[in-house]
Formats: structure tokens, sequence, C-alpha cells
């Protein structure tokens, strides 16, 4: 096989116009960093000095930053060229941008929406909120060159079911097994309430903030609880993806503590979503009033086959959630 070399693909990397999926064939993953670490360029398909690797693998988060670059290009290229569409600034984890691999919800909204993005795959809560916000700095910056239609935020997904500081956030929240109990006694409630009472906390911190500037005090803001996720690892599972084990965030924490009837641990997973959709729908108040919004994709992704591993739809399966998202928008804007 002949290999790009690799000033042809960083070239390629930096034009917004070349699909995510031709970028995405000269790429791979690495399984032994955290997960917004892993996916970086393939050395078997391209062809670079000593130098360009040790630059290319010492740069933390390389796919996540090159994918903001590539979507505020875009933006920016289609402000320019006089597009008339509503402005969105988005913050989220990677339900909102999943580097090259996957047309995630941002995705596959941008076609109707002009979005800046400032997403990133493995984000947490407590990072975009507390750490390294970046949310009102860009909102007020898009709002004296524009005019922003809405904020959209994902957050949660990392805290509840994802991947914290390379660790199953799930393994926190279950008990061992007990022969005879139902999903809500495998649940470990005292640890389920401090996760949940955290996230509310720091979602009403990004509410409180944006609504305390008064030019955005009506601002269309759009949360979202996440579709029922299916654990992995269980005989017939075809997922079988490049940048994660088959059952890194739920069927292995789930076995680990002896956890493996196949529907259990469905049950035990729909619980803990309907839990977090519950706590953001209260937040959230009346929408009509609020002006806060909850896209509820809890049942859209029925199927092992909507999905591309454990806790993210396949780009067909992003397609039916973005579609709920665009409805919602568009009836809030």
């Amino acid at each position: 096989m002949i290999k790009l070399d690799y000033s042809d693909f960083e070239a390629m990397v930096a034009d917004p116009d070349v699909s995510d999926a031709e970028v995405a064939r000269y790429l791979t993953a690495r399984l032994d960093v955290p997960f917004k670490d892993r996916i970086i360029p393939d050395e078997a398909r391209i062809l670079m000095k000593p130098e360009e690797g040790i630059e290319i693998f010492g740069i933390k988060e390389w796919a996540n930053k090159f994918c903001r670059k590539r979507r505020q290009e875009r933006f920016s290229r289609r402000i320019k060229n006089g597009e008339k569409k509503p402005i969105l600034v988005s913050e989220g984890d990677s339900w909102f941008q999943f580097p090259f691999l996957i047309e995630e919800v941002i995705d596959q909204l941008e076609p109707d929406f002009l979005i800046w993005s400032l997403d990133a795959a493995g984000d947490t809560a407590d990072n975009m909120i507390n750490r390294h916000p970046e949310y009102m700095i860009e909102l007020r910056d898009q709002q004296k060159k524009h005019k922003v239609s809405g904020f959209l935020f994902s957050a949660a997904g990392n805290d509840v079911i994802g991947d914290v500081n390379g660790k199953p956030a799930l393994l926190d929240l279950l008990n061992p097994y007990q022969a005879g109990k139902d999903a809500m006694w495998h649940i470990n409630k005292n640890n389920l309430k401090q996760t949940l009472d955290t996230l509310e906390r720091n979602y009403k911190k990004v509410i409180s903030t944006i609504r305390g500037d008064h030019v955005f005090s009506k601002l269309p803001m759009f949360f979202h609880s996440y579709a029922y996720a299916i654990p992995g690892g269980f005989k017939g599972d075809n997922r079988r993806p490049i940048y994660a084990k088959q059952d890194e965030w739920l069927g292995g924490p789930l076995k680990s503590k002896g956890i493996v009837d196949i529907q259990l641990q469905r049950d035990i997973i729909r619980q803990l979503i309907n839990a977090l959709h519950d706590m953001l729908e209260s937040l959230a108040g009346k929408s009509s009033t609020t002006n806060i919004y909850v896209v509820d994709v809890r049942s859209k992704l029925p199927k092992v086959t909507d999905w591309a591993d454990e806790i993210h739809a396949t780009s067909k399966g992003f397609e039916r959630v973005g579609k709920t998202f665009k409805k919602i928008i568009n009836g809030a804007i």
C-alpha cells in the first residue's frame, strides 16, 4: 500500500472541505490512553518522519482539536458566504463531537443551522463548567458579531455511564449482584444521588451564568437525556469499534459486579438514564416559561444495530436523534 505523505495528510485535515469520512481513512486508535486522546493518525497509512510522529503523538486530544478547528472554519466560511440560518453555540461531549469516525448530533444539525462548536469527546460536566469554561466568552463573542438563537449543552454522559479519568463511571453506581433483586436494587442509590446532585449544581450554574447576562435572559437552552444504551460483550454482539473495548464502559463494569444477565444489565442502564432525564426535566421546568428544553431521545435507539459501541450511536442512529433535536430547536427559536 502506498502511504500518504504526512504533509499531504496535514493539508487534508486542515481543509474543512475534505469530508471527515475521507480523513477517517487515515486514522487509527490507541486503547492505552483516555478516550479523548485515542484517535490518532495511522502510521501504517501515513509516511511520517520520526520528528513528525513525536510531534503528533505528543499532542493530547489531537482529533478533538482538529475537529473543532475544521468546524469553526466551516462556520466562518458559511457566514462569509452570506448564509442566513439560525446561529447556535454548542458545548458538549462526544454526543456533540465524535472526531471523524461518527456523524453525531452537531454533524446532523449543521446543514440546517450555523453552529459555533466548543465540543470535545470525553469532556465532563465539571471540566466544561468549572475547570475550563468557555461558553460565556463564546456566547458573548458570537452575539456581538451576529445574533445567537440558542445554546446547546451536552453533559452528564461521561459522569454517569462514560469514562472519567480513564475509569468507567458506572463502577461507583453499582451494587454487587444478588439473586432475585431487580434493577433498582443493584443501583447504589447514595452514589447515584451524589452524582445527580453534583450534575444538578453544575447545570444550575450554567443556567444562572447565562441568565445573569441580560442579553441572554430569554435565550433558548437545549439540554438532552441520552438514549437507552446497550451494554456490550454479550454473545452475538457485533459492535467492534477500533477505539474502545467491546464492553469497556457498561458491560465490563456490570460483569465485574457479577451482573451478567443481559436483560438485568439493560434494565439497570434504563433506570440510570431515566434518573438523569428526570433531573434535567425538573431543572428545566415549564419550557414555555423558562425557555429551557430537554430533548428526550431515550427511546430513539432501540436496536443494537443503532449503536456503534455501548454509548455512541452509529451515524445513521444519530440521524434519528438529530431529527428530534431539530424539531425541538425549530419549535423554540
